[in-house]
Parts: structure tokens; sequence; C-alpha cells
């Protein structure tokens, strides 16, 4: 495989790339030029991926300290090669540069931090001598891999969520079969090759390429594999928790995010600068982009004023360059599908307050008022560079509409108050609730999961290693 164009990409089985006969176009994001013709996996392609993770799980085992080697790496090797990751990103992705560059510092972060994860597997002692008939045993926990790992991955963070999924698995001791999105596929081989040239054996991690419902189906349909995570949509999310039977699964899905900003918050410029760029960067393509935004009436003029204000500041257009703040969606499709969202509550009666205009692939970045919690814009997760400001009088009043959602990820709010701000971290029905900042904050070692329709389980890959190894428990008579 190229270190720059990949003119053709195959799957990866044993450590080899197979070329096959029947290919799918990526296309630049932004040009629309086709950039890498990727081998489409059979279900015999599938099949076999599997069944070699499954024998190098088996036959291949790394101990904890190879596994840390390995990963802090293939770590360096990203920092030495960052802006050829990075324009990879940009280009199959659209992604703007500045935001792709940060994407391979965090995936860096989640690998450093998976490596060290991978020295601190750990079980626990049992106090079974506190049971009557137990006075000669001992018992402890150990962790051990899950075994054969699916990972699947979407397409709007394809490197970093690619690293949260494959550095824990890999640290915990598994083999991994991937599907990265069929539209971003080319990062995802780029950091498989890194692996294997630092050092990762054939059969860890093997992909397989293609559309997402028919090649999903074949990795759900194999018993071997004893556990899948997926990032994506609730609806697929909701398809592979059916189909797994009693097998593990972690569900990273969609979500709505609100952020309320209340009339005491610290710095109300600082509030709106945050809410607009964290809500339109990736063009508004992230799973806890701010979407709702909850104002006190107090202060909602100024927020709407300030709002506008930021967003008129971002550069919209070529990813590749510096100064690009926003690129294009995914595809056209998807812009087009936003842009009917925003006319659909424009005749319901919605205001747009900025933007609301499309180019192609190029959604503008969009504030709009007077929406209403029925609106798609509102009660769906938009995925587009879209917010909605509404004002509540009462902090009741604006908990409750972040609650009126089926998803549940994250939320934030600003406020000056620690009585309210504990409020909103005990009344909030969410998986993180983040005080003066907005609902987009990560940082990669923290617990990261939804609730409700947002998903189920944890990354972050502290959490991650718990959930793809098994505990074990030995017990010794003395």
């Amino acid at each position: 495989m190229s270190k720059h164009t990949v003119e053709a990409l195959g799957n990866l089985v044993n450590g080899q790339w197979i070329i096959g006969s029947e290919t799918f176009d990526v296309l630049n994001k932004y040009t629309g030029d086709v950039i890498v013709k990727v081998t489409k996996s059979s279900r015999e392609d599938v099949s076999h991926a599997i069944g070699n993770a499954l024998e190098t799980f088996k036959t291949t085992k790394l101990t904890p300290y190879q596994r840390y080697e390995i990963l802090m790496k293939a770590a360096e090797l990203f920092k030495q090669r960052k802006k050829e990751l990075a324009l990879t990103i940009v280009r199959e992705g659209g992604k703007v540069l500045k935001d792709a560059s940060m994407e391979i510092e965090r995936g860096i972060q989640t690998f450093i931090a998976s490596a060290e994860e991978a020295k601190r597997l750990q079980g626990h002692e049992v106090p079974v001598q506190g049971q009557p008939g137990s006075d000669n045993k001992i018992a402890f926990t150990l962790r051990v891999p899950v075994g054969v790992l699916c990972a699947i991955t979407p397409f709007n963070f394809p490197f970093n969520l690619v690293a949260h999924k494959v550095a824990p698995a890999l640290a915990a001791g598994n083999t991994v079969i991937l599907k990265p999105a069929g539209v971003t596929p080319q990062i995802a081989a780029q950091m498989a090759a890194i692996l294997l040239e630092a050092g990762l054996p054939p059969g860890f991690l093997n992909i397989v390429n293609g559309p997402g419902r028919e090649i999903g189906q074949y990795l759900l349909e194999d018993a071997r594999i004893a556990m899948y995570t997926f990032t994506g949509s609730t609806e697929v999310g909701k398809q592979i928790k059916a189909s797994s039977g009693i097998r593990k699964v972690t569900l990273e899905l969609g979500s709505n995010s609100p952020n309320i900003v209340h009339k005491d918050a610290p710095d109300l410029a600082r509030a709106a600068q945050l809410c607009v760029s964290k809500g339109f960067t990736n063009a508004g393509q992230a799973c806890i982009s701010v979407q709702r935004i909850y104002v006190h009436q107090d202060i909602y003029a100024a927020f709407v004023e300030k709002s506008i204000e930021a967003a008129s500041k971002l550069r919209v257009g070529d990813p590749e360059l510096d100064e690009t703040d926003i690129g294009p969606m995914i595809s056209e499709k998807e812009a087009a599908r936003a842009e009917l969202w925003i006319q659909e509550a424009v005749q319901q009666g919605a205001t747009i307050a900025y933007g609301g205009h499309r180019e192609g692939a190029i959604l503008y970045p969009t504030i709009m008022t007077n929406t209403l919690a029925s609106m798609k814009v509102m009660c769906q997760e938009v995925f587009a560079p879209v917010v909605c400001i509404t004002p509540y009088s009462d902090i009741s009043e604006a908990l409750n509409a972040a609650n009126d959602s089926n998803y549940g990820l994250q939320a934030g709010i600003f406020t000056s108050d620690l009585q309210m701000a504990f409020k909103a971290a005990k009344e909030l029905e969410f998986g993180g609730v983040i005080i003066n900042d907005v609902s987009t904050f990560r940082a990669d070692i923290m617990p990261y999961g939804g609730v409700k329709d947002s998903g189920y389980g944890k990354e972050g890959p502290k959490y991650a290693i718990q959930e793809m190894t098994n505990e074990k428990l030995v017990v010794f008579d003395i």
C-alpha cells in the first residue's frame, strides 16, 4: 500500500492486502474525484477473515508488555506521519485540515492510553473465607480477552473512533475484524499498515470492506465473533443488539445534544462562541455536536446576536486550506437531506437567523430560532451544521426540554450557580453532563457512552477494556 495516493485498496487478512475483482469508489468529498478503488468483501472473504482472526487468537499470544510496545511504536509512527494521515482524512472525509490534524493527535493519545492500560489488566481477590465452609479457599479473578472482536466504525472520525475500538481491543489481547465506513476506508487501512510495521503479528487485525448493511449482516451471522463494538446510527445499533444474541455488545449511537445557557452564565460571549463553533465543527457531523440550545429569556436576544456574530466569522470552503473552518458534508445527499429539514422547519414556523443555504455537499452553518420540539431539526439527530436556539424562563423548563428526547449521550450547561450545576448533573438524563462547556467536550480517557437510544456500554481505553474482557474466577483449595 502506497504511503501517499492509493489507487487500489484491498481487504487485510493475515497481514496481506488482498485485491479482488469487485470494487467500489471512494471520492474526494470536496472535488468529487475518485481517490481510491476498494475491494468489496464477499461472504466468503468475511468468513475467511474471521477464521484467520480466530486461529490467530488461539495460536499466537502477546504478553501485556508486548502489546504495550506495539501500540506505543504505532503511536510514534503516527506522530511521524501526522501530515500524511491528516490529508487522507481531509480528502476522503471532507474534514478541514486543522480538525483532521487534531483528530490524528487525539488518536495518538488514544493509542498511548490503551498501551498504558495493557499493563494494568488486573483482577481482584474475592474474600470467600468470609463465608462458612470456605476457610481453606483462596479466590481471585482474572481479566481475560473475549476472543474475536468485530469493530464497525463510522465516517465522521475515521481515525480516532477506529483507534477507540482497535487499540483497547488489542491492548486486552483480542484479535479484531474491522469494518470501517465505506466512504472513509483509506485512513483505517493506513492505521493497520502502521500497526503491522510496529510489530503487530499478522491476523491480529483483519479488515473487510463494503456496504455496511451487507457486510454487517455477514458479520452478525458468524458465531465465531465473540463481541461487537459499533459506532453509528441508532437504527443500525438496535439491529445489532437484536441479532447478536447473548454475545457482548457496546453501542455508541446518535444524539441531538442539548446545551443550556442560564442567565448567570460566567461568560456569555464564550458560551455563544462554544455553542456555535462546536455545533458547526466537522460540518456538525458528530454524535455530541451542539444541536439544541436553550437560553434564558433575559439573555436570549444577546445570545442570538453573539451567535450570529461568531458564525459570520467562520470560513467555509476547501478543507485542505489551513484557514477553512467548515468543509463539505460527507455527501451531497446528506447535505440535501439536512437542507430539506431546515425548509420543513421554516414551513412549520421556524426562522433562519443565519445561513440556511447549500452549495452541493456544502451546507452553510445555520442558526434557527422559533423552532418547536416536534420539528426534525429539534427532535431528531440533524448531523449537519444546524443549531436551534430556544428561550426558556425557568431552569426546570430547560431541564425538562433537554430530557424530552429519545437520546441521552451528553448535555452541557453554563451557570455560575453551584447548586444549579448539581441540580442539572442530577436531573439531566444523559451519559455525561458538562458544566460550563458544551456537550461536545470529550477527553479520550474518560468513560464515554449514552443512555436511552444513545447507546449501551462505555468507551475510553480503560473502560473499553473492561467491556472487551471477561472476568474469570479462580478458586484454590489450600
